[in-house]
């Protein structure tokens, strides 16, 4: 959108410049003869947008790895599970999810402290177990919520949690892709997983680092043309560029990761995966002046003028140029104000 604005200046001064418009002193000067078309400087807000493409789907893809035994149940692919419900079974056990943020990394019993321990009781909380305090501290209460909870999955009863005996995934996941069936050997990867809520990712290229940051608003046009509104929540902090032929890599390459949050998961339709136009809303202004973006008239000295017309007599007044946005151009200089007439080439 900037590089067409910039051309249509371009065009414009090179016709105007060459008549000799613009002093060197950058006052206003009388033109010989009128414009061939005008339009009035207009009151808005403008916002600097910029067009790039992405990806609709459910993020980052994660795996489950099956611990050594037989797997007994799977899952269907798409199909979501949530807190407690069973990932997968194996030797006939169920292996059950939590949700939080640290993993069961080794076994835990009572006198075990940590955020592993924080998560299990957490998560017997949520699922209607009492008599422990929540505090990551494996108490003999936190045991005997443990033996119930294995009790009613028909689970051994051991008041124990061993690694692997849960999965743990920051919320509901959906299931992506089931590579092990019943009766297959465990030990390998059982099956991938994402997040359920449908998400938009960029691979933003480093130039346009500035148009984005989180609470960024865009809008997002889906394969249909029906849009969704949207919001940044997260850019990645380090630009990477995929090496080309020969191991080299081109700065105007490297790309900045950057996912948005789209609330109306309803309006996104039928689409679990599609790529899709991402419309950044980079920087807004409230209540400018603007113009069309050809009026602008460059000057020989460098900067722009703009041609005021004031009954049928024109002059030009020096003006610095702010947003450019949709064919306007913010614009500021002595004199101007709403409603007065600029020229712009027919």
């Amino acid at each position: 959108m900037l590089a067409v604005g910039g051309a249509g200046v371009i065009g414009v001064a090179a016709v105007w410049a060459a008549a000799g418009f613009g002093g060197s002193d950058g006052d206003a000067s009388t033109a010989p003869t009128g414009p061939p078309a005008t339009a009035k400087i207009e009151k808005r807000t403008l916002t600097r947008t910029e067009t790039v493409a992405g990806n609709l789907g459910f993020g980052d893809v994660r795996s489950v790895a099956a611990r050594p035994g037989t797997i007994t149940w799977v899952p269907s692919d798409g199909e979501t599970v949530e807190r407690g419900e069973t990932v997968y079974s194996l030797d006939g056990h169920r292996i059950p999810l939590f949700y939080g943020a640290t993993p069961v990394y080794r076994t835990l019993s009572s006198g075990t402290e940590g955020k592993d321990v924080r998560v299990v009781e957490k998560n017997l909380a949520a699922l209607g177990y009492d008599g422990f305090t929540v505090d990551g501290t494996y108490t003999s209460g936190t045991a005997d919520a443990v033996e119930r909870w294995q009790d009613d999955l028909g689970l051994d009863t051991t008041g124990t949690i061993t690694q692997g005996s849960v999965i743990v995934a920051p919320g509901a996941i959906r299931v992506g892709e089931v590579k092990l069936g019943v009766g297959d050997p465990g030990g390998g990867t059982v099956l991938t997983w994402t997040g359920t809520t449908r998400k938009v990712t960029v691979e933003l290229k480093a130039e346009h680092e500035d148009l984005v940051a989180e609470g960024t608003r865009a809008t997002v046009e889906l394969p249909d043309g029906a849009t969704v509104k949207a919001v940044v929540t997260r850019v990645g902090s380090a630009a990477t560029a995929e090496a080309q032929q020969g191991g080299t890599t081109k700065a105007a390459d490297a790309t900045l990761p950057v996912e948005l949050a789209v609330r109306d998961q309803k309006g996104l339709g039928r689409y679990q995966s599609a790529p899709v136009d991402v419309t950044l809303e980079a920087e807004s202004r409230k209540d400018v002046l603007a113009v069309p973006v050809t009026a602008l008239v460059a000057l020989r000295e460098g900067g722009y003028a703009v041609e005021i017309v004031t009954g049928g007599v024109s002059s030009y007044v020096r003006v610095e140029t702010g947003v450019f946005a949709g064919g306007l151009v913010e614009v500021t200089g002595a004199g101007l104000g709403e409603g007065l007439v600029v020229g712009v080439p027919q």
